[in-house]
């Protein structure tokens, strides 16, 4: 039962995540209203998605434990905190190794000069963040990154959330 439900809400969120990177993928295709209108029916749609899911893990521990990172997920896309779709479903997917190699793209591609540093520091700040959240160490340099880049809405997402990072569970 709790797998199967694992795994509705995996994809419910799945779903989410992938409607919103394609309103972001198509904005252009969009005029400013119709664009915020979408953003905020998936935002209202995401917000109700984290009350059911409240609601489902109520009084189970072991249930609230394996989904905070997704109830994480859910509150940084409404909050805005991660603008990057791919990023909150890496965070929601609690994938830090996944992170770490977006984060190398990143910078990889920053050297050849493929994207412009401005263009992608945001990002890269969001996957720092999400790393940190994940409980995953920062070398100095990145945490000194990460305040440099942190957004309001990337401070006010750790303050709602609290500083509690979501840790990996120990297998074994």
């Amino acid at each position: 039962m709790e797998v199967a439900l694992r795994g509705n809400i995996e994809a419910q969120l799945e779903r989410l995540l992938s409607q919103l990177e394609d309103i972001e993928e198509n904005k252009e295709h969009f005029s400013a209203e119709e664009y915020e209108r979408i953003k905020k029916d998936t935002k209202t749609q995401l917000a109700e998605f984290e009350d059911s899911l409240q609601k489902t893990m109520s009084g189970n521990l072991t249930l609230q434990s394996e989904l905070e990172a997704t109830k994480l997920a859910i509150r940084a896309a409404i909050s805005d905190a991660f603008k990057t779709p791919q990023v909150i479903r890496l965070f929601a997917q609690k994938q830090p190794a996944a992170l770490r190699r977006r984060l190398d793209e990143i910078d990889r591609d920053v050297k050849l000069g493929k994207v412009q540093f401005d263009d992608v520091a945001e990002q890269a700040a969001e996957i720092l963040m999400a790393l940190k959240r994940l409980g995953e160490p920062l070398a100095a340099k990145e945490e000194t990154f990460l305040t440099k880049h942190r957004t309001a809405t990337m401070s006010d997402f750790e303050a709602v959330t609290g500083a509690d990072e979501v840790r990996m569970p120990v297998c074994g």
